[in-house]
């Protein structure tokens, strides 16, 4: 099975597509997986300028910390079923996800049901979904009938968060989000109002237009952003409401009054996908998955091919990248 794969060579320079050897057969207790598709996350970005807390990688490496494939060679899945997998490629020595083959341990990979969404698809939801849905199941522990503002609404865990806050019995769902894009996928979603985001906008102007979109107290936040809107936010929750962070890209920081949490019994809480366990993190694939398979769920992605994963690598990395991107190698 000859290789290609994608490499990276330099800290804070995209990769570049490279042939490789055949893959090793896989020992006891591992897989052998042909890879059908991989997501550019932030996280396989941010691994890769060598300046994320997990430390400098060491080069070359393949990047890629989650993909899908068909099983090649496994001790219990049958040859060609359809699998998902992580990897903690630019966290720790190895290699990732962006390959055309790739050793695993068996254990590592989760089966996907036959009549699951396309590969693509799969690998543009992945553990981008999984935050979003373990935010409003677990972390928040949303329940029927109540309010949901959705911030940085235009993201994969926005996209996912406003829909499945929807699946998941609220009662009316706020998103915010500052592109026209963002806005019109918030929309597309199914948020019942959007909210434009607007860079530089005081918190108390801020707050003010929030509120005017809510109905009545607000009892969960989901937040990717933090900076402003987290700050805005938070001073809308209600008795007992909950803002989860999830994310920084609005700012390193939010401002979050004492009184106003102690009189509302509200919590600012944090989430990262690291703090679950594999059981809990392969059940809420699973669970989006199915809904995504009965058309009830869907995320806004671009497909790009193996060859053109430079030109899409730089995008995602400064920014210009409108959605998000996956790898088809395949």
């Amino acid at each position: 099975m000859p290789v290609r794969k994608v490499q990276l060579q330099a800290h804070g320079r995209p990769p570049v597509v490279v042939d490789g050897d055949e893959p090793p057969a896989p020992d006891d207790g591992q897989c052998l997986v042909a890879v059908r598709a991989a997501p550019i996350t932030p996280l396989d970005v941010l691994c890769a300028t060598g300046t994320s807390y997990f430390g400098a990688p060491a080069l070359p490496y393949v990047p890629g910390v989650q993909g899908v494939g068909t099983v090649v060679a496994h001790p219990r899945l049958a040859e060609g079923t359809l699998v998902w997998f992580p990897t903690s490629a630019g966290m720790a020595p190895g290699d990732g996800s962006m390959s055309s083959a790739v050793v695993l341990p068996a254990d590592a990979v989760v089966p996907l049901p036959d009549d699951t969404v396309a590969a693509t698809e799969v690998a543009a939801l992945g553990l981008s979904a999984v935050a979003a849905w373990m935010v409003l199941t677990w972390r928040a522990a949303l329940r029927p009938d109540e309010q949901v503002l959705v911030l940085g609404a235009g993201g994969v865990v926005g996209q996912v968060a406003v829909q499945a806050a929807r699946l998941l019995g609220a009662r009316r769902v706020v998103a915010a989000a500052r592109s026209d894009r963002a806005r019109q996928r918030a929309e597309t979603c199914g948020a019942d109002v959007v909210v434009p985001l607007q860079d530089g906008e005081p918190v108390d102007a801020l707050t003010d237009r929030l509120r005017e979109a809510l109905d009545g107290p607000l009892d969960v936040v989901v937040d990717p952003l933090c900076g402003a809107p987290a700050s805005a936010a938070a001073r809308l929750l209600g008795e007992g409401g909950r803002l989860v962070n999830l994310g920084s890209s609005a700012g390193p920081t939010m401002e979050v009054d004492s009184a106003s949490l102690r009189s509302r019994t509200a919590a600012v809480l944090g989430y990262t996908n690291n703090a679950i366990t594999s059981e809990q993190r392969d059940a809420a694939l699973l669970a989006v998955l199915g809904h995504a398979a009965a058309g009830r769920l869907r995320v806004d992605h671009e497909v790009v091919a193996l060859d053109d994963v430079g030109e899409a690598w730089a995008r995602q990395a400064d920014g210009t990248a409108t959605t998000r991107i996956v790898v088809d190698l395949a």
